[in-house]
């Protein structure tokens, strides 16, 4: 199960997850993104559902998790990536920015992880791998969102802890500057075309490249593999070099 899966990072994950050989469940609020990515694997000899969620609702997350365990079988896999942006400066920034953000990033990890962790305790098996983000170290014009991503490292870290007994693992993936959507809006924000967004990031950047969402999706596949068994309560910067 991957959310946010209609586009960027998580379409990217879903496809190479389905490639691993696993059936997949994109999950989004975009319903005609998410179907479509599906219909894209299937299209590819791959085996995928796209399932309409808004991840901060408890009800919908249960309908979800309830629909792919009948269409797909217990899920052994979930992959947090859905996010929203509500960038603004602290003084510009609203009550709806602050919990808009907080509500899809972290109660949206919160209820999902804890829909499919039934299923994983049962089996024995499972693995959970959350985005942070590099702007968990702190971003201007980010208080929410880098918030709302360090939080998600402790609740990776502790679903590590309490898990760890039933065979699950938790870790978590903190992209750096990775080309989509999301950041080609921040360059809007910032004033900035995207090409010049991405040369200057660059810049700073030890491999001289901005990240694609394949790096990422590299990253999860090893994360939500069986060789990843003793790797949990880990977060792994794909960020093409060290920070500060």
């Amino acid at each position: 199960m991957v959310t946010g899966a209609a586009r960027g990072i998580g379409a990217a994950i879903a496809r190479r997850l389905a490639h691993d050989g696993m059936a997949v469940a994109l999950l989004d609020l975009n319903e005609a993104g998410c179907v479509a990515g599906a219909e894209a694997i299937a299209a590819d000899r791959g085996r995928a559902i796209g399932v309409p969620v808004d991840v901060s609702d408890a009800d919908e997350v249960a309908q979800a998790v309830a629909r792919v365990t009948a269409e797909l079988g217990p899920p052994t896999v979930l992959v947090n990536n859905a996010g929203i942006l509500r960038d603004n400066l602290l003084f510009k920034m609203s009550d709806d920015d602050w919990d808009a953000v907080m509500n899809v990033h972290l109660r949206g990890a919160f209820l999902m992880s804890r829909a499919v962790q039934e299923h994983m305790v049962e089996q024995r098996y499972g693995r959970i791998v959350s985005l942070s983000s590099s702007s968990a170290l702190g971003n201007r014009g980010q208080a929410n969102y880098s918030t709302a991503k360090a939080g998600l490292q402790g609740f990776t870290k502790t679903l590590a802890i309490e898990l760890g007994r039933f065979g699950i693992t938790a870790n978590a993936i903190a992209p750096g500057f990775i080309e989509t959507d999301m950041t080609a809006a921040t360059a809007e924000r910032v004033g900035m075309s995207f090409e010049d967004f991405k040369a200057a990031g660059a810049k700073s950047i030890p491999v001289g490249r901005v990240g694609q969402p394949e790096d990422v999706a590299h990253v999860a596949s090893f994360l939500a593999s069986e060789q990843a068994g003793f790797v949990s309560g880990q977060v792994i910067y794909v960020a093409g070099g060290p920070l500060s």
